[in-house]
């Protein structure tokens, strides 16, 4: 298995201290209880799988695709989803009048074991799998009312992969740029990540497999992105940010940030 499979598991751990939410002005996130209550009965759908329930202590899932304001009937994409941990939530979420997608490379696909296969097959009919070519993504123009794209954006900037896992070089500027085209106007862009320091930009995305925040958040401003919520949900203060995140004593207990950006109106 891949390092970027491991880096998308996690073990059992105990819940993390539930940190304030933080939101800005004209919060995506906004809702009432009975929105709410969607998110909370997601979690909740009987059937999720035991390994997902682990998770949630981690993830808290929640309060994160609450903040997002995932809805019933959007049309949402999972964007590096590997198995699809968030893809089957969302679809709880958008209900029979919405669709996902659960988004890999071909690369990915084979590194997360192709287990997308028995989250959703037979299970959820409202969620579909593509492998794509990042920077070519076969979507329409507009399609997309929400994208997720969890732990993974770090991975884009990753130059020194193993030669025989076949993890192609990308201009991340062409992939946020096909991210931008398919998402409709006002369409929102959940990213999370694992923190690097402050001022190191993507140089830690090799050694450490984490991103600095702010320069993230540049790269998605640059093509029209606005910033409208985040969260400290999956803070961890606690993390000094100098250790790789995927294996060894910091799985599980990163420091994440959490961000929704909205696409600027046509």
């Amino acid at each position: 298995m891949s390092t970027l499979a491991h880096a998308h598991r996690a073990p059992p751990l105990l819940a993390l201290p539930l940190l304030s939410l933080t939101l800005l002005a004209g919060a995506a996130g906004a809702s009432t209880t009975s929105s709410e209550d969607v998110y909370d009965a997601a979690v909740a759908h009987p059937g999720r799988p035991a390994r997902d329930l682990r998770r949630d202590s981690i993830e808290h899932p929640a309060e994160v695709l609450r903040l997002a304001g995932i809805k019933p009937g959007m049309q949402v994409a999972d964007y590096m989803a590997a198995d699809g941990y968030w893809s089957e939530l969302a679809s709880y979420i958008v209900g029979p009048q919405g669709h996902v997608l659960l988004i890999n490379n071909a690369t990915w696909d084979y590194w997360a074991g192709n287990h997308w296969q028995e989250r959703i097959k037979g299970r959820l009919p409202n969620v579909e799998h593509r492998t794509v070519d990042a920077e070519h993504l076969d979507l329409p123009d507009n399609s997309l009312d929400a994208l997720l794209l969890v732990k993974a954006f770090h991975d884009f900037y990753w130059t020194h992969a193993d030669p025989n896992a076949h993890w192609p070089r990308f201009d991340v500027d062409r992939v946020v740029a096909e991210i931008a085209r398919v998402m409709k106007p006002g369409g929102i862009l959940l990213l999370i990540d694992h923190s690097a320091k402050p001022g190191t930009g993507s140089k830690d995305a090799d050694r450490l497999h984490r991103i600095d925040e702010a320069y993230a958040r540049q790269q998605f401003e640059r093509h029209g992105f606005k910033v409208v919520a985040a969260s400290d949900v999956l803070r961890r203060p606690d993390d000094r940010r100098d250790q790789i995140t995927y294996q060894g004593p910091m799985v599980g207990k990163t420091d994440r940030f959490v961000i929704v950006f909205r696409k600027g109106e046509a």
